[in-house]
């Protein structure tokens, strides 16, 4: 016998958020009716975790629906909706869902116009679209937005997929996505650039050595915030970080790279971040920006000629 308030859950973009969350709800015991999928590796990973679910198109999807789950990426978003409702595809008091972290449900004002009720439901994980996803939901929060009266049903549909769902204000939303995009995204690009210099010195397995010291860096900093920071920056090492910077400035020169970029980005931030809490006095603060300013292709080693 199924559980009371069960849905008929469609599933609108294979993709790998969209088909982990197909199957998370359907381990809560809703129903997936429908799945789209378009290109093959989408097909598969329907077939995989969505077993037994018809692919179909996206309006009869919308047709068979209660729930109709809106997993497609964030420039998508709005024409997917808008083109709904032109077909008058949208059904009063069908829930509507998307995953995108950018958007509250302002962007699902079509479906509002014709009585649905509009949820915005983003995962803060990233996703491989693979089953191992579906443990990862149970330490995952959500951010959640929704007309106040829908925010239960919102967070409802987060717990039963075993995750923690968090409010966000809609004004919030793209505060909230960019800090999540910015720790990270940023974060794979950080360590793909501290690999690559690595390999380049003779490091033959770098995720060996940067493991143990990044996943401990994560760990302090979640726990400990700023007081977790160590290293020449924070320390005023100026002639450290000098060396650094210069060492940088000769590898990009040669492999036509964006590290020092980065670097000089990363360590003018915590300059001021570690100024700001005391951990580096004014002075030792004008001297690190006079280090990094000195290695930039804009600062006076780059300029050249007369």
């Amino acid at each position: 016998m199924a559980k009371p308030g069960r849905l008929g859950i469609g599933i609108i973009g294979a993709g790998k958020v969209g088909a982990v969350l197909g199957a998370a709800l359907r381990a809560a015991e809703h129903a997936v009716v429908g799945v789209s999928a378009v290109s093959e590796a989408s097909r598969e990973r329907a077939d995989s975790l969505l077993p037994g679910v018809p692919v179909l198109e996206v309006q009869d999807i919308v047709e068979r629906s209660e729930l109709v789950l809106l997993a497609v990426p964030d420039d998508a978003l709005g024409g997917l909706v808008d083109g709904l409702a032109k077909l008058g595809a949208w059904q009063p008091g069908q829930l509507v869902a998307h995953t995108s972290g950018r958007f509250g449900v302002g962007i699902l004002r079509p479906v509002r116009a014709a009585g649905a009720v509009p949820l915005a439901l983003h995962p803060a994980m990233t996703f491989t679209g693979m089953s191992l996803d579906l443990t990862r939901l149970l330490d995952c929060t959500f951010g959640v937005t929704a007309d106040a009266p829908m925010l239960p049903i919102a967070q409802a549909l987060v717990v039963e997929m075993g995750a923690e769902p968090v409010v966000i204000a809609e004004a919030d939303r793209t505060q909230y996505h960019a800090a999540l995009a910015h720790g990270s995204n940023h974060m794979v690009t950080l360590v793909a650039q501290a690999s690559e210099l690595l390999r380049e010195v003779g490091v033959e397995a770098p995720e060996r050595m940067l493991g143990p010291l990044l996943r401990a860096t994560l760990e302090n900093a979640l726990a400990s915030g700023e007081t977790a920071l160590t290293g020449p920056v924070a320390r005023g090492d100026v002639g450290t970080v000098a060396a650094h910077a210069e060492a940088l400035r000769e590898n990009d020169a040669g492999a036509g790279g964006d590290i020092l970029e980065a670097y000089l980005a990363m360590a003018r931030a915590t300059a001021r971040r570690a100024e700001s809490r005391g951990l580096l006095k004014p002075k030792q603060l004008d001297d690190i920006r006079a280090a990094l300013d000195a290695t930039d292709d804009d600062g006076p080693q780059a300029t050249g000629g007369d």
